[in-house]
């Protein structure tokens, strides 16, 4: 017996739509669903890793209780009732002693996290803590300081672009199916691609026009541009006459950033830049700079995210065909969104959050998000309070959060620490209870609102029973708020009736979501009117180039350049980045995937290697302020003098994930803890490491 089952893949965060094929009760088969425009059929090579991970017997498989010390790998199988009888009386007396907000919940943002939040909300703890602040808290913060809107509230426009300008946005190794087949399409009719990044990444191989910038010298070249921009009137002037605010103080901030300033310090030729500019005027609106993804990499990343907003706001491609616009919720056609549990009443909460965020310490970083950097401080600290209890869902602060020793050491004043994962991670490795999750296509998960030019929601199905002992985030959740008192908040038996409850109102029904996996408020593209329908969430309601929410904080708008120094010897920047083959730190033990990429390598400029006698595929020590490991070589022309490159997630310590076990280095042991004040963002680029030959 075979059927088809429409879902959507959890083998990254992206969730591209798929199509799974069931014979006889064996997923045979898994591709991007054919009926989603701009997926037809696509799938990457993580997503086509599904069935490894289905099918792998190095999985968990059972809640786990610790027996030996924290990291010892000493556990014994227990039943769920047990498992959760456990963390229930450690929470509670936590709670007991130390109050509700003594409890944080650090997750990857998924379909459940108003799941996570309704857990803490009931218990009266603001300490939620997204993945999403680690990679982008300062894209975040940058977009709500030009629109009002988050980053996760705009979108891009490639099919129709003319020309795409990325800062080390690897989009060919991301990989966003969608958005890759859009870019392709936008290729093949003609836009071109600049690429920025100090290094060739196989994205800057697809480009028409490739720059090995300095590192962290970005935000010199977009002043720069910026500058021939005002200075050759290119910008789209009645667009900005009616929409933008600050004009006049970015052009007198700007004046003394010219071309030829730029090119000290970038290493880009001034008439390069200034070529860029024209060209970019020329088929303005239809252009984009890409505000980012991943924007994590320097102490003043806001300001990085904000010139590139910036310079789409000169071009009037915000809000435009072929440029960057709004999404639409719903409500622009009449319809309702799915409900959360989240929009329940709950108890008033009175503390701050743990890590300051919406205070005078650190006021502008989204409290929907956190700062999940700064967690291990507020533990060691106990400022403003002790935390003492962390539940871990699918998130990984040993190797997210730099400076993994510093974590460990909080880690290890907490009095309770509890992973939910599908993996032997490495903080599921150093807690004290491990529960399992049913991969994605055992479950049936909570409604996607994919908010959009075209709003739709896309639903996950289970396609096959669970293979072991394992159960849905939105059903643990619920079985441990029962044991400690706040089992209301929880109206369900299990996820598809909880899916039934979001539901009602919207005039959809889970039924509705067989078909085709997803379902669609209209089939019209949803455009603003440029003259008079542009809909800023700014107090000005236009776009604040000097912006009030930085400039209400304290902050300037536009601060002074700082000059980056230069790299000699055997010192380096360390950058670090993905590939297509694995997703963060979650993938490096699947039997795919870890065949075809075991470990990671250390990139090193040809020269720079010769000069130290580092030879290719050699050993070679890399060390900074924190630690240091041993990793192979790469030793190429493709990356700039100043910089070495490893890929992120690599160097897991949990040994029962035994294809992914000292494997290569973890860069988050290495990286100091720097952060964007402003933004929120770590500056995962701004550690300084020394290389040598082992």
């Amino acid at each position: 017996m075979e059927k088809s089952v429409y879902s959507m893949c959890f083998m990254c965060s992206i969730r591209c739509p798929i199509k799974v094929t069931v014979k006889n009760g064996q997923v045979t088969f898994i591709e991007g669903n054919p009926k989603v425009a701009g997926i037809d059929g696509s799938l990457c090579p993580r997503g086509s890793a599904g069935i490894s991970l289905l099918y792998d017997s190095q999985r968990l498989q059972s809640p786990m209780i610790r027996t030996g010390e924290r990291g010892s790998g000493q556990w014994r199988k227990a039943t769920w009732d047990e498992a959760l009888d456990y963390i229930a009386d450690k929470l509670k007396a936590v709670i007991q002693k130390h109050g509700g907000q003594s409890v944080a919940l650090t997750e990857r943002t998924n379909l459940s996290t108003h799941v996570s939040k309704t857990l803490l909300k009931a218990i009266g703890s603001p300490n939620h803590f997204t993945h999403d602040a680690l990679c982008k808290g300062s894209v975040n913060t940058a977009c709500r300081s030009l629109f009002g809107y988050t980053d996760a509230q705009m979108g891009i426009d490639y099919k129709n672009s003319k020309h795409i300008v990325m800062y080390g946005r690897n989009l060919f190794e991301a990989i966003a199916v969608k958005e890759v087949n859009g870019l392709l399409d936008a290729l093949a009719a003609g836009a071109k691609l600049t690429y920025i990044d100090p290094r060739v990444s196989i994205t800057a191989t697809k480009a028409h026009r490739y720059w090995m910038i300095r590192p962290g010298t970005d935000l010199a070249l977009n002043y720069a541009l910026i500058h021939v921009i005002l200075e050759e009137r290119l910008h789209d002037a009645g667009y900005v006459e009616k929409w933008v605010l600050g004009l006049n103080e970015l052009q007198d901030f700007v004046q003394a950033c010219t071309p030829e300033w730029a090119e000290k310090e970038t290493g880009i030729p001034a008439s390069e830049i200034v070529a860029l500019a024209r060209e970019m005027s020329k088929d303005k609106p239809s252009v984009i700079f890409h505000f980012g993804y991943r924007g994590a990499h320097h102490a003043n990343e806001i300001y990085l995210r904000r010139s590139i907003l910036i310079l789409n706001v000169l071009m009037g491609s915000i809000e435009a065909k072929g440029g960057i616009f709004f999404k639409k919720g719903p409500g622009e056609v009449g319809g309702k969104p799915a409900r959360k549990l989240t929009e329940q009443k709950f108890p008033a909460i009175k503390v701050s959050r743990a890590d300051k965020v919406g205070t005078k310490d650190f006021p502008l970083p989204d409290p929907d998000h956190g700062v999940p950097q700064m967690l291990p401080q507020a533990i060691l600290n106990e400022d403003p309070y002790p935390i003492k209890a962390l539940f871990v869902y699918r998130f990984e602060p040993l190797m997210s959060i730099p400076d993994s020793n510093l974590t460990k050491k909080a880690l290890d004043k907490l009095d309770l620490i509890v992973t939910v994962d599908i993996n032997y991670s490495d903080i599921a490795w150093y807690s004290d209870v491990i529960l399992p999750e049913s991969i994605y296509l055992e479950r049936t998960d909570c409604v996607q609102q994919a908010n959009g030019q075209k709003p739709q929601m896309f639903l996950r199905r289970q396609a096959v029973p669970p293979r072991y002992d394992t159960r849905d985030w939105a059903v643990i959740a619920k079985q441990i708020g029962e044991r400690i008192g706040i089992g209301e908040f929880f109206p369900y038996k299990d996820s598809e009736e909880l899916v039934r409850w979001q539901l009602a109102g919207t005039g959809f029904t889970l039924e509705d979501f067989d078909k085709s996996g997803f379902v669609a408020y209209t089939d019209k593209q949803i455009l603003w009117d440029r003259k008079d329908g542009l809909k800023f969430k700014t107090p000005s309601k236009k776009i604040e180039l000097k912006s009030s929410l930085l400039e209400n904080a304290g902050f300037p708008s536009f601060p002074p350049y700082e000059a980056v120094p230069n790299y000699r010897g055997n010192q380096f920047r360390l950058i670090t980045g993905r590939n297509a083959l694995h997703t963060h730190v979650s993938t490096q033990n699947n039997a795919y995937l870890s065949e075809l990429m075991p470990e990671n390598v250390l990139w090193i400029n040809s020269e720079r290697a010769a000069a130290l006698s580092i030879k290719n595929g050699g050993l070679v020590t890399v060390a900074s302020k924190n630690g240091s490991g041993q990793i192979k070589a790469f030793v190429t022309d493709f990356i700039h003098p100043d910089a070495v490159f490893m890929l992120h997630g690599f160097g897991h310590q949990a040994q029962l994930a035994a294809r992914s076990y000292n494997k290569g280095v973890s860069d988050a042991m290495l990286e100091e803890s720097i952060t964007d004040k402003v933004g929120g963002s770590p500056a995962l680029h701004d550690t300084i490491v020394t290389v040598q030959a082992a």
